[in-house]
C-alpha cells in the first residue's frame, strides 16, 4: 500500500512504453480509463468474495445448530434413523459440497484482467524517471518538498498529496542515483512529516539513517552528528548508527584542529530548500534559463518594448490571405520574433492531435557526435511526425505555413506533433545544425541534414496547440526572452543569417510544464529552394 499513493502521482506526471520515462499526457489518459476498469473489476471481486462469505456462513450457523443438538446427547441423536441418515449424507455429500465452496477462488477474473492490463503498467525505470521529474519541477521553480508533498504547486489547488513512504521513495531514489542534494531535501520532508504525526509503514530510524549519511555526503558533518545521535537514541541496537557515529565524529574534530576552530552545535533550522548548493552540471546556462522559465531575468525593457508594433499580415499580397490577413504581434526585435494569432482553429488542433495520439513516441536528437538520433534526458516529450497527404487539416497547416513565411515548404521537414506531460523540457538547444568544426563550441559535429540534401534549418515555425496552466514557456537565454504558450498562436524565428551561418543567439528552450499538459507542433523549414524567397545578404550577419 505505501507506493499506492505514489504511482498514482507517476501516472498524473508521465507515461511511456516500457523502457522509457512517462513523458505524454496525450497518452496517459489510456492509463485512466484502464484504472478504472480495474477497479471496477475489483469491485466485481470483493462482491464475489462477499457472496462466496455469506455461504459459508449460512453452512456455519446451520451446522453449528446441528452440532449443538448431537453432542447434547449423541446415542439419542443417532438413535433417531432419519437423524443417522441426515448424518452420513452431510459427512459424504454437503461437506464436499461446502469445501468445494471454500475452494472457489473468485480472484480469477481479477488476475486474469490485471494480466492482460499490467502490459500497459508503469515499471521500476518509469517510476525513476516520474521522480526526477517532480525534482526537475522543484529545481526550475524553486519549489520546496512541501509545496509538493501538501498539493501547494503555484496557482493549483489540489488534493493530491505525498505521504511520508512516498516522500521517503522519492528521498531514496535520489539517493540510489548519488543525488544527495534531492535527497536531502525528500528525507527531511518525510522525518518532518513523521515527527507531525503522520503515520507510515518506514520507520523513524531508517528515515533518519539515510537521511543523516545523505547530510554527510553534502559536507554537514556537524548536522549529520546530531542526526545520527537522534538515530541511536532511537535505535541502540542499530547496525550502522554508532560506527557512523564515531566515524563523523572523529572526522569533525580532524577538520576542527586543522582549522583551528571550536565545535559549533548543528543549526537547529531545519533543512529547506537553500540550505545547500545545488551542484552544477553540464549545462552552462543552468541558472539563467530556470530564471526565465520562472518569468525572471527577463530583459523587456521599454526602450525594446517600443520597437515591438502588431500588424496584419498577408504573405506578400498572397492571394489566400488578401481577404482575412494573419495578425502578427512581434515578440522580440533582434532577433525578429513574432506571434501570428488565430493561426490553428480549435476543430484543426483536434484533428491533428486525434491523427498523432496513436504514432507517439520518445522523442529524439541528433548525437553530436555520430549524428544518429537518439533520446536524451534533456529532451523529455512524446512526438510524432505527420506528412501532408495523411489529411487535408496537415496539407493545409502546412500550405498556411508557406503562405505566411514566404518560404518553400516543398523542402522542409515533416510537421512534428509534441506532447510534453507535467515535467517535460527540452533544455536549452539549437534548432540548426553546427558546421563539421565549430570553433564557438569547440568540438567536430557532424552535417545532421547532409542526408537530406536540403541544407540546414533555416527557420523554426512553432505552433501552440494547447494552453498550459503552470510552466512550458519557450525561452531564449542568450538574449533574456520568454515566449508563453497560447492555445492557436505560432512563434516564428529564422536560425540562419542570410548568410547561411547560424545564428547562435536563437538557442532555446521548452521549460518543464509544471501543471498542465502541452501541445505543440512545429515545422522546420530548410534552405533549399528558398535561394530567391530569401535571398543571400552582403555580410555574414546580415
Amino acid at each position: 500500500m505505501r507506493n499506492s499513493l505514489f504511482l498514482i502521482c507517476i501516472f498524473l506526471c508521465c507515461w511511456s512504453t516500457h523502457g522509457e520515462v512517462f513523458t505524454s499526457i496525450g497518452q496517459m489518459t489510456n492509463l485512466i480509463y484502464t484504472e478504472k476498469e480495474l477497479v471496477q473489476s475489483l469491485r466485481e471481486y470483493i462482491k464475489a468474495e462477499e457472496s462466496k462469505l455469506e455461504a459459508v456462513k449460512s453452512w456455519a450457523s446451520k451446522l453449528d445448530a446441528l452440532t449443538r443438538i448431537s453432542t447434547s446427547d449423541p446415542e439419542g441423536y443417532l438413535a433417531h434413523p432419519v437423524n443417522a441418515y441426515k448424518l452420513m449424507k452431510r459427512l459424504n455429500t454437503e461437506w464436499s459440497e461446502l469445501e468445494n465452496l471454500v475452494l472457489q477462488n473468485p480472484s480469477d477474473g481479477f488476475i486474469s484482467n490485471m494480466s492482460v492490463h499490467r502490459q500497459f503498467f508503469p515499471d521500476a525505470e518509469d517510476q525513476t524517471g516520474a521522480a526526477k521529474a517532480l525534482m526537475r519541477l522543484q529545481d526550475t521553480y524553486q519549489l520546496d518538498s512541501e509545496a509538493f508533498s501538501k498539493g501547494k504547486l503555484p496557482g493549483v489547488h489540489s488534493n493530491a498529496v505525498l505521504t511520508v513512504d512516498d516522500c521517503f521513495d522519492m528521498g531514496k531514489t535520489a539517493y540510489n542515483d548519488a543525488d544527495y542534494y534531492h535527497a536531502v531535501l525528500w528525507f527531511q520532508q518525510a522525518l518532518k512529516q513523521l515527527d507531525a504525526g503522520e503515520e507510515a509503514v518506514v520507520p523513524k530510524a531508517e528515515i533518519l539513517d539515510y537521511l543523516s549519511y545523505s547530510v554527510y555526503q553534502m559536507g554537514d558533518i556537524a548536522r549529520a552528528i546530531e542526526l545520527t545521535r537522534r538515530l541511536v537514541s532511537i535505535d541502540p541496537t542499530h547496525e550502522r548508527a554508532g560506527g557512523n557515529l564515531r566515524y563523523f565524529e572523529r572526522l569533525l574534530f580532524k577538520q576542527l584542529n586543522e582549522m583551528n576552530q571550536t565545535y559549533q552545535p548543528a543549526s537547529e533550522e531545519p533543512i529547506q530548500l537553500g540550505t545547500y548548493t545545488r551542484p552544477k552540471d553540464h549545462l552552462p546556462e543552468r541558472e539563467a534559463y530556470e530564471a526565465l522559465c520562472r518569468g525572471e531575468g527577463l530583459q523587456m525593457t521599454e526602450a525594446r518594448r517600443s520597437r515591438l508594433f502588431c500588424r496584419y499580415h498577408n504573405g506578400n499580397q498572397n492571394p489566400r490571405l488578401l481577404l482575412k490577413p494573419m495578425k502578427e504581434e512581434d515578440e522580440w526585435d533582434s532577433p525578429h520574433i513574432v506571434r501570428y494569432l488565430e493561426m490553428l482553429s480549435d476543430e484543426e488542433i483536434e484533428k491533428i492531435k486525434e491523427i498523432a495520439k496513436p504514432r507517439l513516441a520518445r522523442a529524439t536528437v541528433r548525437d553530436p557526435k555520430t549524428g544518429v538520433l537518439t533520446t536524451a534526458n534533456y529532451r523529455v516529450s512524446k512526438s510524432a511526425w505527420l506528412e501532408g497527404e495523411e489529411d487535408p487539416v496537415i496539407e493545409r497547416v502546412n500550405q498556411r505555413i508557406q503562405d505566411i513565411t514566404g518560404l518553400t515548404v516543398e523542402t522542409a521537414e515533416l510537421l512534428q506533433v509534441a506532447n510534453y506531460g507535467v515535467g517535460g523540457q527540452y533544455e536549452p538547444h539549437f534548432d540548426f545544425s553546427r558546421r563539421p568544426f565549430d570553433s564557438t563550441l569547440k568540438k567536430d559535429e557532424p552535417d545532421a541534414f547532409k542526408r537530406l540534401g536540403t541544407g540546414n534549418r533555416l527557420a523554426t515555425f512553432l505552433n501552440y496547440m494547447s494552453d498550459v496552466e503552470a510552466g512550458g514557456a519557450t525561452v531564449f537565454p542568450d538574449f533574456g526572452a520568454a515566449i508563453w504558450p497560447k492555445k492557436g498562436t505560432s512563434v516564428f524565428w529564422y536560425n540562419l543569417f542570410r548568410s547561411g551561418e547560424g545564428d547562435y543567439r536563437t538557442r532555446h528552450a521548452a521549460c518543464p510544464v509544471l501543471v498542465g499538459s502541452k501541445w505543440v507542433s512545429n515545422k522546420w523549414i530548410h534552405e533549399r529552394g528558398q535561394e530567391f524567397r530569401r535571398p543571400c545578404g552582403l555580410t555574414e550577419v546580415d
